[in-house]
């Protein structure tokens, strides 16, 4: 296993603020503060290995710093779906201004992206561990098991658990805090993961509708949580949930209306937001709330 930390960078298109990604709070995320680097640990897309990575924001570019084993250019890859720069902001900026609500919440935070998930298999853990529980007990649980059974890494600093790769999750017979019949679920997840199911390019391979469906097939995951690992786990842009009311709540104070919009009013307003519907929808949440009711 490598212990010799690597080096690349990301380019980036269009406005971007690191700050602003790693301060959303998503998941397992609660940082409350920014120093300039945003801290990673996290199970490769391959499966096969668990790395620290070091997130810096120079200009147009984000550098990395790796450490861990594991092929450099796709763990980039799968940095840059994580904090969202593997797309055309200057594309997500000309959505935002050809909508006057999403112009308010771009000039707010031109440089906003979602944060997302590491990956399919790391979000369906997620919803186990989380399911029932407050999420700061969830994001407890999550380090508890991460730095027990998983790799811990100092990462410019800190101290950073990845979640334990999913051969690791089959060996675990119980934790403490962990109700027992969360243990079958996980390693439903962990046999799922290892047989390709969860796979980022499998699942992005299908419709939208058709990934939903088949996320739902592991045991406990209903459809608020396969949006999770399908939309916030393979980086889709254009994906909208209809499952969070967090985000009709939003809709109905940013826009404006005397009531909670349904599915088919949601849609309606989101056609403006194509192909962003889902950075859109995360925006509105994250940023929205700095500007108040509509005017």
């Amino acid at each position: 296993m490598s212990t010799t930390a690597r080096t690349t960078t990301l380019p980036l298109i269009g406005p971007y603020d690191l700050r602003e990604v790693a301060l959303m709070g998503f998941g397992h995320r609660d940082e409350s503060s920014f120093d300039g680097v945003m801290r990673l640990a996290f199970c490769t897309d391959a499966l096969d290995e668990q790395v620290g990575v070091e997130v810096r924001q120079q200009g147009d570019a984000l550098a990395l710093t790796v450490q861990g084993a594991g092929d450099l250019d796709a763990i980039a890859a799968q940095v840059a779906r994580v904090v969202s720069a593997d797309h055309d902001g200057d594309a997500w900026a000309a959505v935002c201004a050809a909508d006057p609500v999403l112009a308010r919440v771009h000039a707010a935070a031109p440089g906003f992206r979602p944060s997302n998930f590491y990956s399919p298999y790391e979000a369906a853990v997620w919803a186990t561990l989380s399911a029932r529980r407050a999420r700061h007990q969830g994001i407890a649980l999550r380090q508890r098991l991460s730095q027990e059974h998983g790799r811990v890494f100092d990462v410019a600093g800190r101290t950073e658990a990845a979640l334990p790769l999913p051969e690791q999750l089959l060996r675990i017979d119980a934790f403490p805090g962990l109700p027992a019949d969360r243990i079958p679920r996980l390693h439903a997840i962990a046999r799922a993961a290892l047989d390709g199911q969860l796979d980022v390019s499998r699942l992005a391979a299908m419709t939208p509708e058709e990934a939903l469906l088949d996320a739902q097939r592991l045991p406990g995951i209903g459809p608020f949580y396969s949006a999770l690992i399908v939309i916030r786990a393979c980086g889709f842009t254009d994906v909208l949930s209809t499952q969070e009311d967090h985000t009709r709540a939003a809709v109905q104070e940013l826009y404006g209306l005397d009531h909670s919009p349904g599915d088919a009013e949601l849609e309606r307003i989101a056609e403006a937001w194509r192909p962003f519907r889902t950075w859109a929808t995360v925006a509105l949440r994250a940023v929205g709330s700095r500007l108040g009711a509509a005017a």
